[in-house]
């Protein structure tokens, strides 16, 4: 089963700060984070029950990047609702 991804706003803005940090230290690190999210992306649209962190919001790990995506799921429509890309070391007890 396929779902489709939906991010929002403030989720879109997080990847948006991410990648422009990484530019400015490293050539390779932006768009390696692109790549990472991009196979988070594919994880969720095929198999998204990944562990659940706060009743009906679950998160999954992006790889190599201290990153996760927080999100929820619509069985109904089968949407995934990306919350928040968060960075898992800062602030870890503000986590969405």
């Amino acid at each position: 089963m396929v779902y489709k991804i939906v991010v929002s706003p403030r989720a879109q803005k997080e990847i948006e700060n991410a990648i422009d940090y990484y530019a400015l230290y490293s050539i390779n690190a932006p768009l390696n984070f692109a790549l990472a999210l991009k196979e988070a992306y594919a994880t969720l649209e095929t198999a998204p029950l990944v562990r659940v962190r706060y009743k009906n919001i679950r998160a999954l790990k992006i790889r190599n990047f201290p990153y996760a995506l927080y999100f929820t799921i619509d069985e109904d429509e089968k949407k995934i609702r990306v919350l928040s890309c968060f960075h898992n070391k800062r602030h870890p007890n503000k986590r969405p």
